[in-house]
């Protein structure tokens, strides 16, 4: 006869059972691949802020500069792998949008945010989260030793005393030497703006992949003059280096870091809670430790050797001229200059 109570589970039931739950709690958790130019040094702290609320969500990434991040993802069109692109140039993701590659978006809160910083679709397509300008990095003790000037304008760095002291990124892997070229033909226009690099060519003693090496070069002296960008010229001189920044005074050019969902993800709930992170007063906040100029308008980020009017030394950019002319300008700045690139 068959016992009238019931076995208590023994602890290899109830062993087997945590383990069956814990396998459960792992398996809710979501991985986005993230496609990002942002710099290793902001995606720790972007990440902790992201799974305060979202716990459940990994973000795997990967990385690399402005240019090679827009090569790979037009590649990818027939298979996208990237779930999200998060922090890579508005100008390429113009680009994205056009190819039909962005799921529109509008995430919570993104009414608050600067509308001239983001897609005038909607819903955006893509977001912006913080403006990026160009700056030169001068180094005041080589300078000085080398009897070379503290430039204050563009055309001073066309000027035959600088020949073989300055460095600037490849606009075809860094979207700071992007911004730049496109800055100087939307100000100087296409003859003025093509002429102005050539004579700025001869002074070029190496154009770098990144848009952060010209201003770590001349911080440790290797140049005198580089070409960078505000975020990087910021870190360089906080850090102590020997470098004056420089805000040219015909006007930066600039560009704003922006994400957008892949319209082919599989995991669409996911990125739009990343999106709507990315909206948020919080992540401005962490964007503001980086760069002068963010897209929520309540928070005043307040850097130490960046302008506080930073907003009125950029130039009105154009940001479907950089789109649909890239690939054409790219194609003739390479063949003017690119014997002179960093391998």
């Amino acid at each position: 006869m068959k016992s009238m109570f019931r076995r208590k589970p023994g602890l290899s039931a109830i062993a087997v059972a945590a383990a069956l739950a814990a396998t459960g709690a792992l398996a809710q958790k979501t991985e986005l691949l993230v496609y990002t130019a942002l710099e290793t040094d902001q995606l720790k702290a972007y990440t902790e802020s992201f799974q305060k609320t979202n716990p459940n969500i990994d973000l795997k990434f990967v990385r690399d500069s402005t240019g090679v991040i827009t090569a790979k993802i037009l590649a990818e069109k027939a298979n996208p792998q990237a779930d999200v692109i998060l922090g890579v140039s508005a100008s390429s993701l113009e680009i994205f949008k056009a190819e039909g590659m962005l799921a529109p978006y509008a995430p919570a809160g993104f009414d608050k945010l600067t509308a001239t910083f983001s897609d005038t679709s909607r819903p955006p397509s893509w977001v912006g989260m913080d403006v990026y300008a160009a700056v030169v990095c001068y180094n005041t003790v080589e300078g000085q030793k080398k009897g070379i000037p503290k430039p204050e304008s563009w055309a001073d760095l066309a000027k035959p005393v600088y020949k073989g002291q300055v460095t600037m990124p490849n606009p075809a892997s860094s979207g700071t030497g992007y911004l730049s070229v496109s800055g100087w033909l939307q100000v100087m226009g296409e003859a003025g703006g093509w002429k102005y690099m050539d004579q700025l060519h001869e002074n070029v003693a190496q154009y770098t992949h990144s848009g952060s090496k010209p201003c770590r070069q001349s911080g440790a002296g290797e140049f005198v003059v580089g070409i960078s960008f505000d975020f990087r010229g910021n870190d360089v001189k906080q850090k102590g280096a020997p470098v004056d920044l420089v805000f040219p005074k015909e006007g930066l050019g600039w560009d704003v870091e922006s994400s957008g969902i892949v319209k082919a993800t599989k995991k669409m709930d996911a990125a739009k809670k990343l999106m709507d992170w990315v909206a948020t007063k919080e992540a401005n906040m962490a964007y503001a430790k980086n760069f002068a100029l963010v897209a929520h308008p309540e928070v005043k980020p307040s850097l130490p050797h960046i302008p506080a009017d930073l907003d009125k030394k950029i130039i009105k950019n154009n940001f479907a001229f950089a789109a649909s002319n890239r690939e054409k300008i790219l194609a003739e700045w390479q063949k003017r200059y690119g014997a002179k690139s960093e391998k």
